[in-house]
């Protein structure tokens, strides 16, 4: 004898709508994932000027002087270096000259002796005695050459780092770059660190400069040659002279 369990209609329904619905917000969530992957991967800028900016920030300008252990004065070329870190730090820097002096070296005295020359071949450069700074340090390797390092801060433009590969750029289908025919990550990091480099004026990058006056005595010959009816190019005599022929 066969028993028959009665069976609530409306009960089977909701159940199997219950399956529906998780069936449908299983997809929902799956095609949710892989959205969120595109945008993460399109959030990465076409264009390697927004992807390798230039940023201008403060760095060091440094200068090394060796010293020996038995001579304390500088060379004719160390000289020159010192001088010509005078010149740039009244231009450019923005801070202090710190000047990095050994101590507890078989060359100390004689580097306190290169410091009191390059003290003043600093001042007579233009730097203020309150501009320079002594700090004395003891090399943590005593094979190491120890010597005068003299630094001070400027403004400076920086790009990079390179060489930074994050995907594969052989073809691949999980290559997106390379199914979208995109330019790789890297691309135009190199010149844009360059650049960064070759600049003189970081400022150059941010603003343009400002008009200087015009050479007056150069305006004025032009205008008064202009006044006359006569021509204001440059004349070269000496140009004829370069001709290897007089035959036109």
């Amino acid at each position: 004898m066969t028993t028959r369990i009665p069976v609530d209609r409306n009960r089977a329904l909701r159940m199997a709508a219950a399956l529906v619905g998780l069936a449908g917000l299983t997809v929902m969530l799956g095609g949710c994932m892989h959205t969120a992957d595109e945008v993460t991967t399109a959030s990465i800028p076409e264009d390697y000027r927004l992807r390798h900016p230039i940023a201008v920030q403060e760095a060091n300008q440094s200068v090394v002087i060796l010293v020996g252990h038995a001579r304390g004065g500088l060379s004719a070329e160390q000289r020159a270096d010192v001088m010509g870190l005078a010149q740039t730090w009244r231009h450019e820097a923005t801070g202090p000259v710190t000047a990095d002096v050994p101590t507890g070296t078989s060359n100390a005295a004689a580097a306190a002796d290169a410091f009191r020359e390059i003290q003043a071949l600093l001042i007579a450069g233009g730097v203020p005695p309150r501009g320079i700074n002594l700090h004395r340090y003891h090399p943590a390797d005593p094979r190491q050459m120890a010597a005068i390092r003299l630094n001070y801060p400027r403004m400076t433009a920086v790009a990079g780092p390179c060489g930074l590969w994050p995907e594969d750029l052989g073809p691949s289908i999980h290559d997106k770059s390379y199914i979208d025919n995109k330019s790789w990550y890297n691309l135009g990091c190199a010149y844009q660190r360059d650049m960064a480099a070759m600049v003189d004026n970081p400022a150059d990058l941010v603003q343009p400069r400002s008009e200087t006056p015009a050479y007056t005595m150069r305006r004025s010959e032009g205008f008064e040659k202009y006044r006359k009816g006569t021509t204001s190019t440059t004349q070269y005599p000496e140009a004829d002279k370069a001709k290897l022929s007089a035959t036109r």
